[in-house]
């Protein structure tokens, strides 16, 4: 795999990839060559897991009074319930 091709697994990994970037992955996936495929294929997967293992180190806790501060904002945001 070329650079390009790199980067492109990398975009499709983190699902940021627009639409020219999915006609690219499209031909490659398409493509003639089952080698190239897999490879990239494999680059996929292997991005998602590295960003999977630092999303799971880099993990806090949300502000214990988090929840009730939304929970507070959606019920000032319904509508009054008809009786």
């Amino acid at each position: 795999m070329n650079e390009a091709q790199i980067d492109l697994a990398h975009t499709v990994a983190l699902g940021s990839i627009d639409d020219e970037d999915h006609h690219a992955v499209q031909e490659l996936l398409d493509g003639e060559d089952p080698v190239l495929r897999a490879e990239f294929v494999v680059e996929v997967q292997q991005a998602k897991d590295a960003l999977s293992a630092l999303a799971a180190v880099t993990a806090t806790a949300p502000p214990a009074a988090l929840r009730d501060r939304l929970l507070a904002a959606i019920a000032a945001e319904q509508p009054p319930v008809a009786s």
